[in-house]
């Protein structure tokens, strides 16, 4: 955080920390996507002094909006929908079976 933030208490220091991670690593990190961080850095920076809750808890709450969605997607991933993952369930059965002694049939195999 640089000195830039001493006048930000501890509950905002890490809703802005939270939130550029959040921002970092579901967003991006690349150059084309700074906009979003220098957005969240410069308002943090205008608003140093401001104690204001409201302001705060928007930025926890897209905080955790933005990490819920990200672990949406992967559990529905996760859940086998829209995603081809026949390689992946083959490579589970091979190592289930393994672990049994057992080898797959070979209609799972290839």
């Amino acid at each position: 955080m640089g000195s830039s933030f001493q006048g930000l208490n501890r509950t905002g220091k890490m809703v802005y920390r939270d939130l550029l991670k959040a921002v970092r690593k579901h967003v991006g990190k690349q150059e084309h996507n700074s906009h979003f961080t220098d957005f969240i850095k410069q308002e943090f920076r205008n608003n140093i002094n401001s104690e204001n809750p409201q302001k705060l808890k928007l930025a926890h709450d897209y905080t955790v909006y933005l990490n819920s969605v990200h672990h949406h997607k992967d559990l529905l991933f996760s859940y086998n929908i829209a995603v081809d993952r026949s390689d992946e369930m083959k490579r589970i059965l091979g190592k289930s079976a393994a672990s049994v002694g057992l080898q797959l049939p070979e209609v799972y195999k290839s």
